[in-house]
């Protein structure tokens, strides 16, 4: 399944993707894609709908986070292997840790807002999982099962704030609107490998980033496994998992992102985005 939220920010309702591509109403079944509905029983439940039987939405306008309710929004740096040589690092013996924060998630299409006297805005496409079952220290062998299923993030970041600002990096990972999300989630039964997916990000027009989460350093399974040993990760966490090379910081000279900069960006099977950039103004925040 692919779930989706549509309607004006605040307001939005449920509703999903069918096979034809038409956003179907949930209203009548759900009151919103929350936590509960990304349990394994609440997903059972809407696989034995009669999707037919679901009004269409003939225009749903603005899609929304597909889920409501997050409950942390946990990141993963540096997982794809030339993506570090880009930025200069070495390969991590372990995944690298950070947070970004829920004032940042975003409709897949909303503009992105530049943090005041921004200097560094860079672009990250990035395949984000959400958890379905509550998980500590969770077996390798069995941790996809935690997995209600998979997103696109624009893992959206100020270069300036990350890394010359002193401390860790959440300050440039964690602005408003630096955090969009969708335009689906799509279940596991519809990712049956979430290592075999082409991603891709355009800015203006001009190929980014290429890349594929098959070179991924540590893989879906193991970051289940690995983070549940530090947290208990809990229905409706989000998890997004690093970035392939081309991000701006990584351009030769660096280009980074500017007012009337639009990112189009996707992934294999789950859809895509379209942001437009914007400098600093609380109109595009409200």
């Amino acid at each position: 399944m692919k779930l989706l939220r549509y309607g004006p920010k605040g307001q939005e309702k449920p509703g999903l993707l069918d096979a034809a591509g038409k956003v179907r109403d949930l209203s009548n079944v759900l009151t919103d894609i929350t936590a509960e509905t990304l349990s394994p029983e609440g997903l059972a439940a809407l696989r034995a709908l009669d999707i037919e039987s679901l009004p269409i939405v003939a225009a749903p306008g603005r899609l929304g986070v597909p889920f409501a309710g997050l409950g942390k929004f946990l990141a993963v740096g540096l997982n794809y292997s030339d993506h570090a040589a880009e930025a200069g690092l070495a390969a991590p013996a372990e995944p690298v840790l950070f947070t970004k924060w829920d004032n940042c998630l975003n409709g897949p299409n909303d503009p992105v807002v530049l943090p005041k006297d921004s200097v560094k805005g860079d672009w990250e496409v990035e395949l984000g999982f959400v958890i379905g079952t509550t998980a500590r220290y969770v077996p390798l062998d069995k941790a996809l099962d935690y997995v209600a299923g998979y997103c696109i993030v624009n893992d959206v970041s100020e270069r300036e704030y990350q890394i010359e600002r002193g401390g860790t990096w959440d300050k440039g990972k964690g602005f408003d609107t630096f955090g969009p999300v969708g335009p689906w989630l799509v279940t596991t039964d519809e990712i049956r490998d979430p290592q075999q997916l082409g991603m891709w990000l355009d800015v203006n027009g001009v190929r980014r980033q290429t890349g594929h989460t098959s070179t991924m350093i540590f893989n879906v399974a193991y970051l289940v496994h690995y983070m549940s040993q530090f947290a208990t990760l809990k229905p409706g966490d989000l998890i997004t998992t690093g970035t392939p090379p081309g991000v701006g910081m990584g351009q030769k000279p660096p280009v980074y992102l500017k007012a009337g900069d639009v990112m189009r960006l996707g992934i294999e099977g789950l859809g895509e985005q379209e942001q437009h950039v914007y400098a600093y103004d609380t109109r595009w925040l409200d």
